[in-house]
């Protein structure tokens, strides 16, 4: 089973990030460029294997690891097929875009080096990982709420970056299941707007933080602070995605027996309700319920 880590990176690490991702969409644009001139020429699509033949050796130029160019090929490759499309969006970073791309570096196992975790006070942890990119190594040093030292496979990592121009590395791990549940207890869960999930035994889900934050929110937009509004975004998800992960990690914990409504939210986002089902994140409880399940050992059944 494989589960994925998003750790903050220090914001000493921007101006070479912000690099690394330009030349990650140089390579981007080539790339959808040549599938749709072969399209258009020949009548055939790329593989990643043939697109691989046309960047092999580019790493050294641009300062990219060759497995790197060879992820964004396959990316390209999957999300074209996806779309049913000959050419998609074209890649840019650049500030006066008026279409501008949120920075994205993938990196395969092999150029991934965890190499410390040590503590910077009673409880906080930072790490410092070692990406290869081409011939110089990159030292990134993340905030750590996981302890890495746990972990020690890893499958594949991105760079990504958020809205607000930070960073995050997003590590693709393995962990084993529990083998068994010592839980008895046994629950049903009733979604809802006013509450967004409501337990059998008085257990209760609030995800009301759009209305928490609506005015502050309303007072930057009139402003025109779109960064400050973005801000205030996230921090809107990030309250809710806590609260959830936390409701979803206690039921899990505590029963073996989970027993939810199969509730399509689509079917109720259509008229007044619309915000208020936004809100409750019915979709992501389902979700986080399915895999932390499975992980824990305990049934889940939808009714």
């Amino acid at each position: 089973m494989y589960k994925t880590l998003k750790l903050r990176i220090y914001t000493k690490h921007t101006p070479k990030l912000v690099k690394l991702a330009s030349a990650v969409n140089f390579v981007w644009n080539y790339v959808n460029d040549l599938c749709f001139q072969m399209w258009r020429r020949k009548r055939v699509f790329l593989s990643a294997y043939d697109i691989h033949e046309y960047t092999k050796g580019a790493g050294e130029e641009l300062g990219l690891h060759s497995q790197t160019l060879q992820a964004v090929g396959e990316t390209h490759a999957k999300a074209r097929k996806q779309a049913k499309r000959s050419r998609l969006h074209w890649r840019t970073n650049h500030k006066d875009a008026k279409r501008k791309s949120l920075g994205w570096i993938p990196f395969k196992a092999s150029a991934v080096k965890h190499i410390r975790t040590y503590n910077t006070g009673k409880t906080a942890l930072k790490s410092q990982v070692q990406l290869s990119c081409g011939k110089d190594k990159l030292i990134l040093t993340v905030f750590d709420q996981y302890d890495l030292r746990q972990y020690t496979e890893i499958k594949t990592t991105s760079v990504v970056e958020d809205s607000c121009g930070d960073w995050y590395l997003c590590l693709v791990v393995k962990v084993e299941p529990v083998i068994e549940n010592t839980a008895t207890g046994e629950v049903g869960i009733d979604l809802g707007c006013k509450t967004a999930a409501t337990c059998s035994n008085g257990d209760k889900l609030e995800t009301k933080f759009t209305q928490q934050y609506v005015e502050k929110l309303a007072i930057a937009q009139r402003a025109h602070k779109k960064k400050q509004a973005k801000r205030i975004n996230r921090k809107t998800k990030n309250a809710r995605a806590d609260a959830t992960h936390k409701f979803t990690a206690r039921v899990t914990k505590e029963n073996r027996l989970i027993v939810i409504g199969n509730i399509k939210p689509s079917m109720f986002t259509s008229g007044k309700l619309a915000k208020s089902v936004y809100d409750a994140n019915w979709s992501e409880i389902k979700r986080q319920l399915e895999y932390k399940c499975e992980h824990a050992g305990c049934l889940l059944v939808k009714v």
